[in-house]
């Protein structure tokens, strides 16, 4: 096998470059799906593997697939794949490390008229993050057969913006049927997003599955009144009752520790005023945890607590779950593939389940599948401080690259 090396210099370049295309003051960017500044950075992806001699197809909710000639055309490509997009206040890697060091691995062998098995595919996912639009991992879940092309269409922002509409006025509603372009097996490039790696000084981190995760959307309403003139005894506060089941969640969570996690992520309260009581609250509940039966244990508590404390204070409440993600165990022969690869390219690394739930987790579903982390400083991910290093970076698209070659030979003649 041909010894193929990155260049560490033009993908961070890229990195920083793409950055641009919504950069916030503080370092981050705001790229949410589906808004011009998606459009943006996906005519930019586009343009750079056409350059390659890459056909683009985009499908009917926006994933984007940009496939590499192999030697031999009767093969499934092998994937690699991640999202552009973004969340409101998110950094320069979350995602976008996975496509453009995709992107590297292809420019590297491009450069060098090195020629795979395989065909390969690199994959831009629409609305990963799950920021605009509920639920999260919305494209290649479509892609996937977990959701329909008329659910992901439905699915409304907090303005009330359709994601059909959207994805029709950035101009990027393909032709292709989800699901209608195949691939035999999906390698994903990402950062941590969690602390592991660099408090144990390991340079990647080689996943083997990912938690299971649930959301909840909760509506609380009381009755708005006057907080001069109304007496404490008499008010039905819908922001009272949001704060004690925030609380409830916490300590849900703390009850299955270390494992378990729980989250009230987005708060809308109504109307909003300093001197009129809250007559309603939207919110949020996002548990996870490696195991679905401990999750069932944990929502069936969080269903118990949002009745006793509304009918408590006296509020009308509805719940409903938006999204159930079940555990994953990722594919043993891509895996395997990976830690290949980690040892060709010299890093120490370790096993880790990903806390956090990416494209990769639906795509198992349906095909080989694993994930390669790298570290990001403090574990911090989802904030505009994220950050992580040119030699990370580096590692990590090396590792691609090596897992995707090492996983190719199993087609040579």
């Amino acid at each position: 096998m041909q010894n193929l090396t990155i260049n560490p210099q033009r993908l961070w370049d890229s990195l920083m470059d793409t950055a641009k295309i919504g950069g916030t003051e503080k370092g981050g960017i705001c790229r949410l799906t589906l808004t011009d500044l998606d459009r943006q950075v996906r005519d930019w992806f586009r343009s750079q593997c056409e350059a390659l001699g890459c056909t683009v197809a985009v499908d009917q909710v926006g994933n984007m697939f940009a496939t590499r000639p192999g030697k031999r055309s009767d093969l499934s490509p092998i994937a690699i794949g991640s999202h552009l997009d973004t969340q409101p206040t998110g950094g320069k890697f979350d995602g976008v490390l996975g496509v453009l060091g995709g992107l590297e691995v292809m420019r590297t062998m491009h450069d060098l008229g090195y020629e795979t098995n395989a065909p390969l595919m690199l994959v831009n996912w629409t609305n990963e993050e799950g920021s605009r639009f509920a639920p999260a991992m919305l494209g290649s879940g479509v892609y996937a057969g977990v959701f329909d092309r008329a659910f992901a269409d439905s699915r409304e922002d907090r303005q009330g913006v359709k994601f059909g509409d959207a994805i029709e006025s950035i101009g990027y509603r393909g032709d292709a049927v989800p699901g209608s372009m195949k691939f035999g097996a999906m390698f994903e490039l990402h950062i941590e997003q969690g602390p592991i790696l660099e408090a144990e000084r390991k340079m990647v981190g080689v996943v083997t599955g990912v938690q299971g995760m649930r959301w909840y959307e909760v509506e609380l309403t009381g009755r708005e009144a006057h907080t001069g003139s109304t007496p404490m005894n008499l008010r039905t506060n819908a922001l009272l009752g949001t704060a004690r089941i925030i609380e409830r969640v916490d300590q849900i969570a703390l009850e299955h520790s270390p494992s378990a996690v729980g989250t009230v992520g987005l708060v809308e309260v109504k109307p909003n005023s300093r001197n009129v009581i809250p007559g309603h609250v939207f919110f949020t509940v996002d548990f996870r945890h490696p195991d679905d039966a401990v999750l069932e244990v944990m929502e069936g508590k969080l269903m118990s607590a949002i009745p006793a404390i509304a009918n408590e204070i006296g509020l009308e409440f509805s719940v409903k779950k938006v999204w159930d993600s079940p555990a994953v165990r990722f594919d043993p022969e891509c895996i395997s593939a990976v830690r290949k690869g980690t040892e060709k390219a010299g890093f120490l690394s370790r096993d880790m389940v990903s806390g956090a739930g990416h494209d990769a987790a639906y795509i198992a579903r349906i095909a080989p599948t694993t994930m390669i982390f790298v570290p990001c400083e403090g574990g911090l991910s989802h904030n505009e401080a994220e950050s992580t290093t040119l030699e990370e970076c580096a590692a990590g698209a090396q590792v691609l690259l090596n897992a995707v070659l090492e996983y190719d030979q199993r087609f040579g003649q």
